[in-house]
């Protein structure tokens, strides 16, 4: 039998989630929590084979973060992380956390169940793609990574000189990558820019 933890502070999804798992054969729900920093404490006090993780839960919590320290200090337990949010970011940062699949929240059951069986298999299970968004009147596919960075440290509230700093790049440079987005997406400003992204859950510094 299968012990896993979930972690989802919607009600609605973990009450889907619960029912999915209850009508598979050989899971036993461990736990059902809100929030990611708990799952930690229950990963040190009891054994958990699989963990079902929210990246956004209760409290600003990242599930990221705690996947992170749940792989610390219990190797052999496999986490999928998971999310509703087209976050460009989440994907690198799981598989920088050592997660062992992601899973997008509108691929339902049927989704769900066949990524947890795979990863117990032992075979991880990652998106080909992040969805996109439309920011102003520009896809968020036609962004370069290097937009994509400076897009989140204003999210941040870097100023130009911190952003400067962080990418190791003149502010000129910043500048000229700040007036391409504002051109590509149709935007007049960067706190225009700025909330959109963060509206659209495209970028969610918090995590």
């Amino acid at each position: 039998m299968v012990r896993v933890l979930v972690v989802e502070d919607s009600k609605v999804a973990r009450d889907a989630i619960l029912r999915w798992l209850g009508n598979a054969a050989n899971y036993e729900v461990a736990a059902a929590l809100e929030n990611a920093a708990n799952a930690v404490v229950a990963c040190m006090g009891g054994h958990i084979d699989l963990v079902l993780m929210d990246v956004c839960t209760a409290d600003d919590e990242s599930g990221l973060a705690a996947a992170a320290r749940i792989k610390e200090i219990s190797p052999g337990t496999r986490v999928v992380i998971m999310t509703s949010m087209p976050e460009h970011s989440f994907v690198a940062k799981a598989r920088a956390a050592h997660c062992d699949s992601f899973w997008y929240k509108e691929y339902g059951e049927t989704g769900l169940l066949d990524v947890i069986e795979a990863t117990m298999r032992g075979e991880p299970v990652w998106p080909d793609e992040t969805p996109t968004v439309t920011l102003g009147i520009l896809n968020s596919a036609e962004l370069t990574r290097r937009e994509l960075d400076v897009i989140r440290l204003l999210a941040q509230g870097c100023t130009y000189e911190e952003i400067a700093a962080d990418l190791t790049v003149s502010i000129n440079t910043v500048k000229y990558h700040i007036k391409n987005l504002l051109t590509k997406t149709g935007f007049r400003s960067t706190l225009q820019l700025v909330v959109e992204a963060v509206d659209k859950g495209f970028v969610l510094p918090k995590y």
